[in-house]
Formats: structure tokens, C-alpha cells, sequence
């Protein structure tokens, strides 16, 4: 056995401590400013008696979780939004990517599809919600359509940046060596672009959930936008703000459980970043 042999499972886990320790770290800074702001409300509250009509205490917020946590609505509005904000998002993605590809590989695509874009991109999102509900009537439908259009236009845009920012020498070599126009997409143009989609994704996304939100105050009779709606009509502040921390809290999860990862891998992998090994 050689000497790196011998020492590599003395190293293992001194590398796992500090991996740990890292990731320890890194959340307790994350959690300081949300302390730090749950603090400040606390005492906000106390010191100046802020009435429940007005704001509510944090005390008052935990009661109305626990309170629609018994009733059983909560969860219904949450899946609710997750399964609106999948099915839109899906599908802009797998429209968008395609059509980015088309744009930035033919001139004709090109000249047709890009004014268009410029134009229906300012008003993508909850601008289309008078119409939206028009089309497809206050529910699911509706608020897809949302959904979609904040999502496909900052998609679309990023996958053609992504392509266009290939070099064309390295298209032409893939060429001169005899790949097909199919090899050339998935083996040169997709990886080469997928840092900028995967980005383009995670910003869509955020953008989806600001429009969900806005939707579903107007469009539909679930969601945790409708359930801010409903508070209001009853004065329920408590249920106001439980329902903008679970907006904050389920996206800030999304976002770094799944898509900051995400983001960060393909960068890695097909990105100017490089991991040091």
C-alpha cells in the first residue's frame, strides 16, 4: 500500500468536518438578518402597542399557522401554488428553449420572431391577467397562462444569448470533423448554452411566483395569494403576514434547494467556473 493510500482515509474525514462546518456556517449567517428582523418586530410591537388590526405580533402570526394547519386549508393553498407555478413552468421551458435554439441558428426565425419578442416582453406576466381571465375564466387555466409568460420570455431571451455566445470557430470544427446538424445541437450548442438557460430558468421562476401571487389575489378561490385576499376582506393581518413569510420561506427553499444547486452544477460542469480538484 503506498503512502497516499495510507493517508487518503486518515484525510476523508478532517475533509467532511470542515465540509460540515462550512455548511453550518453559511446557514447561521443566512438565519442572522431574519433574526436580527425578528427581533426588531418584536420589540416594534411592544414598544409602540401596535393594534392586531394594524399588524400583528409574532405571537399572532404563529397562532394563524397553527390555526389553518388545523383547519387543513393551509396546505391546500400551498399545493395549490406549487402545482400552478410546475405546470406553467414546464411549459414555458419547453417552449421557450426550442424557440431561443431557432432564433439564434436562422437568420429567417430570426428576423420574424425577434420584433415580436421585443414587443409581447413588456408585457409579459400579471399584464395579461384581464385577458387571461377572459379566455380561460377565474382557476387553473388562467393563472397558467401567467405563469407561462413570466417565465418563457426571460428563458427564451437567455437561450439565445447562450447560443449566440458560442464561438463560430467551435461550430465550424464540430463541422469539419462530420457531425450532423442533430450532433451539433445536443453536443455543441445545448451544453455550450446551458449555463445561461439554467439562469434564465431561475429567473423565470422567481418571476412565475411574483405572478402567481398577483393571479391568484384576482383569478382564482385557492392559492396563497387568494388566501392574502381573503384575510383582507376580514381584516385578518395575522393571516396577511403568515401568508407573506410562506411566500418569502417556500421560495427562498426552492430557490436554494433546488435551483441555486442546480445553476451552480451546470456552471461548474459547462461554465467558465472550474472546481479545483
Amino acid at each position: 500500500m503506498t503512502d497516499a493510500q495510507t493517508v487518503a482515509p486518515l484525510l476523508a474525514p478532517r475533509s467532511l468536518r470542515r465540509a460540515a462546518a462550512a455548511t453550518i456556517s453559511a446557514a447561521l449567517w443566512f438565519a442572522v438578518p431574519f433574526a436580527l428582523l425578528l427581533t426588531a418586530w418584536v420589540v416594534a410591537v411592544r414598544t409602540y402597542g401596535i393594534p392586531l388590526r394594524v399588524f400583528p405580533a409574532p405571537a399572532d402570526v404563529g397562532a394563524a399557522f397553527m390555526a389553518q394547519l388545523r383547519e387543513g386549508a393551509l396546505g391546500n393553498h400551498i399545493w395549490q401554488s406549487l402545482r400552478r407555478v410546475l405546470v406553467g413552468g414546464i411549459l414555458a421551458v419547453t417552449t421557450s428553449i426550442p424557440l431561443g435554439v431557432a432564433i439564434s441558428t436562422n437568420p429567417l426565425v430570426a428576423a420574424f420572431f425577434a420584433p415580436v419578442l421585443r414587443f409581447f416582453a413588456v408585457l409579459a406576466g400579471i399584464a395579461w391577467i384581464p385577458l387571461a381571465t377572459l379566455w380561460f375564466g377565474y382557476g387553473f387555466g388562467a393563472i397558467t397562462f401567467i405563469i407561462f409568460n413570466a417565465v418563457f420570455f426571460v428563458v427564451t431571451y437567455n437561450t439565445i444569448l447562450g447560443v449566440s455566445s458560442i464561438p463560430q470557430p467551435l461550430r465550424d470544427a464540430a463541422w469539419s470533423l462530420g457531425a450532423n446538424w442533430w450532433q451539433v445541437l445536443t453536443e455543441v450548442l445545448l451544453p455550450g448554452a446551458l449555463p445561461n438557460i439554467v439562469t434564465g430558468i431561475r429567473t423565470g421562476m422567481g418571476f412565475a411566483w411574483r405572478g402567481l401571487i398577483a393571479a391568484e389575489i384576482i383569478a382564482t378561490n385557492a392559492g396563497l395569494g387568494y388566501m392574502l385576499f381573503l384575510a383582507r376582506d376580514f381584516y385578518r393581518t395575522e393571516v396577511i403576514v403568515l401568508g407573506m413569510i410562506l411566500i418569502g420561506a417556500i421560495w427562498v427553499a426552492i430557490d436554494r434547494l433546488i435551483l441555486a444547486p442546480i445553476e451552480r452544477r451546470t456552471i461548474e460542469r459547462w461554465g467558465l467556473a472550474r472546481t479545483l480538484t
